[in-house]
């Protein structure tokens, strides 16, 4: 009877978001793709790492992402 209705994944989000098995939450850092000449050799080499989300913004993008 009181079945719940499926969530739908956020595909955007989907897109750009992982979880990680301890249920971090990982990213694609900004200012990857063109333009890097202007940008410091620090700069882009932090930004070759993907970014770990704070565990304050997590619940947010939790709710984005139901079912992976």
């Amino acid at each position: 009877m009181g079945s719940k209705v499926k969530l739908k994944t956020n595909r955007g989000a989907a897109k750009r978001f992982k979880k990680t098995a301890s249920g971090k939450i990982r990213f694609r850092r900004a200012n990857r793709n063109h333009i890097k000449t202007k940008q410091s050799t620090k700069r882009v080499r932090q930004a070759r790492r993907n970014g770990v989300l704070p565990a304050c913004d997590t619940p947010s993008i939790y709710r984005l992402l139901p079912n992976d």
